[in-house]
């Protein structure tokens, strides 16, 4: 039996992964989704205010000691790359296997911001106009979003190399808004890095509701 601990990317709770939970659990494994801090209902302001790819990491290693998790699988999407990578170099030998849905991958020093191209930065500026702190949902989408952290698309992440330790190590390419992504480059350069297994799904970004059978199918190979 696998553990699966399923971290939605930005405006998003454990809800993203609702039509993938049942299908894992159903072939008998282990599932965790989490809504991250910041994008909880009852979060007030100044926990959204600092809240950061820190404060996300802490996350999920809480989780992993709460449910006395030793051999995760965790899965990130989008922002969520962040996170899972942050969590693992912090994870001393946890995790063993990392699964990047259609997610950023940083390294050292890296942070959202750097990491996205121009379309995602100009939409983050616009959305935290408001508040100064919190981005607010992109138009459209599921009504459930809530203004994300910004404070977490601007850290970078510190790493000590620790998660280039994980065993099994995969990306997973959205290849129906190419017109959108900022995964292109990402996604040549895994390729050629004999560590990594890099999958193509021919889904918008929102693989998890758009293809949810895909994603369980490719997450219990």
């Amino acid at each position: 039996m696998a553990t699966f601990v399923l971290v939605p990317g930005g405006w998003k709770g454990a809800w993203a992964y609702e039509a993938v939970v049942p299908l894992l659990e159903r072939a008998g494994h282990a599932v965790h989704a989490l809504t991250l801090t910041g994008l909880r209902p009852d979060d007030d302001a100044a926990t959204v205010a600092t809240a950061n790819v820190d404060t996300h990491a802490d996350d999920v290693l809480r989780l992993l000691d709460r449910a006395e998790i030793t051999e995760a699988t965790l899965v990130g999407h989008s922002y969520a790359g962040m996170v899972i990578t942050a969590a693992a170099d912090r994870a001393d030998g946890r995790i063993s296997r990392l699964v990047h849905l259609d997610a950023f991958v940083p390294r050292d020093d890296e942070s959202w911001w750097s990491l996205a191209n121009e379309y995602f930065r100009e939409l983050i500026a616009a959305g935290a106009a408001d508040s100064g702190y919190a981005v607010r949902p992109p138009e459209g989408g599921d009504p459930r979003r809530r203004p994300h952290p910004l404070a977490s698309f601007l850290q970078a992440v510190r790493l000590t190399g620790a998660v280039d330790r994980v065993p099994r190590r995969e990306f997973v390419y959205c290849s129906g808004w190419e017109d959108r992504t900022p995964f292109a480059a990402l996604r040549t350069r895994l390729e050629a890095d004999p560590e990594w297994q890099v999958h193509d799904l021919p889904t918008r970004h929102d693989v998890m509701h758009e293809a949810p059978e895909a994603v369980a199918e490719l997450l219990l190979g």
